[in-house]
């Protein structure tokens, strides 16, 4: 989950939500997600599996390393096809914890092979995991009422609480309520833009 502080303003002059921007510099890297994929509404399974799995292993880290890391695990991972990493056994399972390049956490990896499992049962029964949601979230996504601030932003809501207990129930590990809101912000299942942000309702 991406902490509401202060940040300074952008270099670039561009008015933007409270962290892509570090204490001291603009982190070029959260910018950048910031600027063109945090918000954005995603209906490909693949990048879904991608996203829920990285919200995963960011749980307890700052969100930019794993960010700075997302190419890594892309190549470790099969490129977060969830049909290849569901066959992922004890050799995989070997050889991602002796991969430097990408947060080496055994609880998190078996999760995150388990969850491809679960997350293929779910796009078999419903057709495909973006029609699971569509099934679950309203679209237009809701959007912060002019006004707001970083304050107003949730860590957690009563949508993103069903939403980790009913992926829980499906076998699902690594999604607890906070874990799943900040998959809903990532995939554009809600826009916590700020009013203030240029990418406000855009």
């Amino acid at each position: 989950m991406l902490s509401p502080t202060p940040s300074p303003v952008s270099p670039d002059g561009r008015p933007r939500c409270w962290w892509p921007d570090g204490l001291a510099r603009a982190d070029p890297v959260m910018v950048e997600y910031h600027d063109t994929e945090w918000g954005v509404p995603i209906s490909d399974d693949r990048d879904l599996f991608e996203r829920l799995a990285l919200e995963g292993f960011q749980g307890g880290l700052a969100w930019v390393t794993i960010l700075r890391k997302r190419e890594a695990f892309r190549g470790a991972f099969g490129g977060f096809f969830p049909e290849t990493v569901a066959r992922y056994g004890d050799s995989e399972i070997a050889r991602l914890l002796a991969d430097p390049s990408i947060v080496r956490n055994r609880a998190k990896i078996e999760a995150t092979i388990g969850n491809a499992a679960s997350f293929l049962a779910i796009a078999g029964e419903f057709g495909s995991f973006a029609a699971y949601l569509d099934g679950l979230f309203a679209r237009p996504a809701p959007r912060l009422p002019a006004g707001a601030t970083a304050a107003d932003v949730p860590a957690t809501t009563a949508e993103s609480d069903g939403l980790s207990i009913d992926l829980k129930r499906r076998g699902f590990r690594f999604v607890g309520s906070t874990i799943a809101y900040a998959f809903m912000q990532s995939v554009g299942l809600v826009d916590d833009h700020l009013p203030s942000c240029f990418r406000y309702g855009g």
